[in-house]
């Protein structure tokens, strides 16, 4: 597993927190992961009740913002916002319904204003350019390659993440069977970095 830590610091990494593949608790998971200060991590824990994702995500924040990581709640903006995260990670399905809210609802500006960094899920061209017309920061673009944690899904490979990175103008980070042994062709083909799951979860 030292691999996961050993690629160049310019190949930025996102960890993308299961705590499902963790042994022992997850905070304990992120504490070891910390050391080694990764770009950003996302807490995804879609599965949580909302009292237990937001006791954890305060716990997260906190060891973020000592070791100057990135921290980006999944999803919960009601609780981003009560524990004062400033980046968010959201499905194109939940950021759609915020940034291109009807003019008298809030959600576009409460949006915008609230969070320093919104990072999207994306799948193709089209979902990249709604990203970047609604305000994103960041583009998550998956499935590169095929992975376990999606079986059945084919990985879209390295030539579609260049022609999406080619066209965005935003940060690209890869997703989907992201590896220390792929993520320099990941970022050769354009990407800022690549989000890791399992190989953060079993670190030991």
């Amino acid at each position: 597993m030292d691999r996961v830590l050993s690629v160049s610091k310019e190949n930025k990494r996102i960890v993308i927190t299961n705590r499902k593949m963790v042994e022992g608790t997850l905070l304990h998971q992120l504490q070891k992961i910390s050391r080694f200060h990764p770009y950003a991590i996302i807490l995804r824990e879609t599965d949580l009740p909302d009292v237990e994702y937001e006791a954890l995500a305060q716990e997260t924040l906190r060891l973020c913002m000592q070791e100057n990581i990135h921290c980006f709640l999944h999803s919960r903006i009601d609780i981003a916002l009560k524990i004062g995260c400033r980046n968010i990670h959201l499905p194109l399905s939940l950021f759609k319904k915020m940034a291109f809210a009807d003019e008298k609802q809030p959600g576009k500006e409460t949006m915008r204003s609230s969070f320093e960094q919104i990072s999207v899920s994306c799948h193709s061209m089209e979902d990249m350019q709604i990203a970047v017309k609604g305000g994103a920061t960041q583009v998550v673009l998956g499935t590169i390659f095929a992975t376990e944690s999606k079986k059945g899904v084919t990985g879209r490979g390295l030539n579609f993440l260049r022609k999406i990175c080619d066209a965005c103008p935003l940060p690209v980070y890869a997703i989907g069977g992201i590896t220390p042994e792929n993520l320099a062709s990941v970022c050769n083909a354009g990407a800022a970095g690549g989000c890791m799951m399992s190989g953060f979860m079993k670190l030991k």
